[in-house]
């Protein structure tokens, strides 16, 4: 059994993927899952963006986008859509990288996950040398990080993490409001209930530990 995992950040740069070229052309930032490759060649894409009618029609009009399929909460679109231009991150996936997040903005991509040991790192910074524009930006035991982590050091679970961490990136804490409930469970996928109740219990444990 392997007990070392590694967390690594990648730089994605030159890449024409759909989304990369899209995010080149508005400026904007892409919140996008693992692209899942189907057996007929296509990628499977699901993504996420700020509301924007140009955003839209550039994917619209790519030719290798099939069935766009947009909806919108609160300001934000939920995109899914079949591509036929499989993107540069499948060559890391394909090296053992686990991917847990994935952002495109001004035609670039910063692909953040992990490795499980030193053998499947190596695999993988070798498939980054031989792709063009894959850049390593940084890699760390991950029992450093899970030593940092919110959820460690504040005694949450994992789903309220992420329900915390994603409704402050959203600007959903701000005042005023930059977003709104359903936008956020939206982004994780979550009904506007479970995302409240979520909310409530990570806040619950915070303020409990901190007035204690």
């Amino acid at each position: 059994m392997i007990e070392e995992c590694l967390a690594v950040e990648f730089r994605v740069q030159d890449d024409d993927c759909p989304l990369a070229e899209a995010t080149s052309a508005v400026d904007l930032e892409v919140h996008a899952q693992a692209p899942q490759l189907r057996a007929d060649g296509y990628d499977l894409l699901q993504f996420s963006s700020p509301r924007n009618d140009h955003f839209v029609e550039t994917l619209d009009a790519d030719d290798r986008i099939r069935y766009l399929h947009v909806t919108e909460v609160d300001g934000r679109y939920r995109f899914r859509c079949l591509s036929k231009h499989p993107c540069v991150v499948h060559d890391l996936i394909n090296g053992g990288l686990i991917v847990e997040t994935l952002r495109y903005r001004n035609g670039a991509a910063t692909v953040f996950g992990a490795v499980v040991g030193r053998d499947v790192l190596k695999n993988v910074m070798e498939t980054a040398g031989d792709t063009v524009g894959v850049r390593l930006e940084r890699v760390y035991p991950m029992e450093s990080e899970a030593q940092e982590a919110p959820s460690q050091q504040w005694d949450l679970t994992p789903a309220q993490e992420e329900c915390l961490r994603v409704a402050v990136e959203l600007g959903y804490f701000e005042i005023p409001r930059a977003t709104s409930s359903e936008a956020v469970a939206a982004e994780l996928g979550i009904s506007k209930s479970a995302f409240l109740e979520r909310r409530r219990r990570a806040e619950e444990a915070l303020f409990r530990q901190i007035f204690a």
